[in-house]
């Protein structure tokens, strides 16, 4: 899939510390969520279905992706 990332508005969490090393992400046209690297602004990005980023937000709220 290829997806227009030229006007998309990229943010990260206010939790985010300033070492730079933190992901970004834009809510773009249909509904897709993009991240990216905040390190490399111009490097490659990710684009999810609303469904997927549904279920990877989930998946965070119930700390799926915790680590002991």
């Amino acid at each position: 899939m290829t997806v227009d990332l030229s006007g998309a508005r990229w943010f990260k969490s206010s939790y985010s510390e300033s070492n730079g090393q933190c992901v970004e992400v834009a809510f773009l046209d249909g509904g897709l969520v993009g991240v990216r690297d905040s390190k490399n602004p111009t490097g490659p990005a990710l684009a999810f279905t609303p469904a997927e980023w549904s279920a990877f937000t989930a998946g965070l709220n119930a700390g799926e992706f915790n680590h002991p």
